[in-house]
């Protein structure tokens, strides 16, 4: 049995609430633990992330602050106060607060152990070897390829290391000496580095100084666009891809991806819908063969280049939070993100649009937290557009 006197259980069962989106009912639970363990940060710091995802912005700085006051060491509370303030837009601590993931075995393991000094934008480069190495997801890399131009521009050499899948796309950003796939076991010598998602901190990124010119990635190659349009055939209705979950290891994946089966209220406004979805879920795999309004020839998505090649032919991306809102927002693509009521960092609060990518809507989920609502908002939005578009 669970004992309400015990400190670490009910620790964990208000965390185990969070987990289940149950935040009103997890705060309860910490404030026992911490009657019974005052001065606990890492309970504290469960807290202030819980206090957070209800939107009770100043109540969960204040439970970060106190966490960090209790042990100035808890690399938890500084890692996710950094969030917290980069998702209100307050980027100079934010940036600077994420550093915080080297300290954090979970965040940094599979980082390379490197002996050079590490670039964050205060030395002179001219002249050296830069290695800008992947740190974290897909969409993150495809989110700051867009600073390494900037890098280039300052005199350096640059060698790139990303994720295999994203090698072919990234290989022609300008000022690039050399891609690498993440896979190589070899590194060409260099004389400093910089993990990718480091990139803003080195520029001092701010909220109005965000570099968002798009289209940032290299133009998918003509005639891999003409193969993808003639794979799709005649264009007599508006072409929209659909994403619908992400990464099923991601820690928010719960909140991020939706079934398959909740797209089926759009399908039908007068569009032709083409899936963009790698490795769908078994549930998933099972309506997309039911739905035959959807066109799917993900098999012939071998990497992000094929796929940028697909999303040139489109005129839509509707897509959950993953790599895909980025990929087609690199490209300048109209994109439709559906967000989570609590999102990731770089949606910020309260705003339909992206400073990051200017073609970019977000449909939001409101404080209910269901994702039906969204996809109605959706449906009307979209058959607005296409009858725009019949119209004019």
């Amino acid at each position: 049995m669970l004992d309400p006197a015990n400190v670490d259980s009910c620790n964990n069962i208000g965390n185990i609430l969070r987990s289940l989106g149950r935040s009103e009912e997890a705060l309860p639970w910490f404030d026992r633990s911490l009657e019974l363990r005052p001065n606990d940060a890492m309970t504290i710091t469960s807290k202030a992330v819980t206090l957070a995802e209800l939107h009770r912005v100043d109540e969960a700085f204040a439970a970060y602050r106190l966490a960090r006051a209790t042990d100035p060491g808890c690399a938890a509370a500084e890692w996710n106060l950094a969030l917290l303030e980069m998702l209100t837009g307050n980027f100079e601590a934010g940036w600077a607060g994420r550093e915080a993931r080297w300290k954090i075995p979970a965040l940094s393991a599979y980082y390379p152990k490197l002996s050079q000094p590490m670039w964050l934008g205060k030395e002179p480069i001219d002249g050296k070897t830069i290695l800008i190495n992947v740190d974290e997801g897909l969409g993150d890399t495809i989110q700051f390829a867009r600073y390494v131009p900037m890098v280039a521009a300052r005199a350096a050499r640059v060698i790139l290391c990303v994720q295999d899948a994203l090698c072919p796309l990234l290989s022609d950003l300008p000022g690039i000496s050399q891609c690498l796939p993440l896979s190589t076991s070899e590194r060409p010598a260099f004389d400093t580095y910089c993990p990718v998602s480091s990139l803003p901190l080195a520029f001092g990124t701010r909220l109005e100084t965000i570099p968002s010119a798009t289209p940032y990635l290299p133009a998918p190659a003509a005639s891999r666009v003409q193969v993808w349009e003639e794979r799709l055939g005649p264009r007599d209705k508006v072409r929209v891809g659909l994403v619908w979950s992400g990464n099923p290891m991601h820690d928010n994946d719960h909140n991020r991806s939706i079934p398959l089966r909740m797209l089926a209220r759009i399908l039908d406004v007068g569009a032709s819908f083409i899936s963009l979805q790698k490795d769908p879920r078994p549930d998933d795999s099972a309506t997309l063969l039911e739905r035959t309004e959807i066109v799917d020839l993900t098999a012939e998505l071998t990497d992000f280049a094929e796929t940028a090649a697909l999303v040139a032919c489109l005129d839509l991306v509707i897509t959950v939070d993953t790599s895909i809102a980025h990929l087609a927002g690199a490209l300048g693509r109209p994109t439709w993100v559906l967000l989570p009521y609590t999102p990731d960092y770089r949606w910020l609060l309260g705003r339909d649009d992206s400073p990051w990518y200017p073609t970019v809507r977000l449909f939001r989920q409101t404080a209910t937290r269901e994702y039906e609502s969204v996809v109605d908002r959706i449906r009307t939005e979209l058959r607005a557009m296409i009858s725009a578009g019949k119209t004019s």
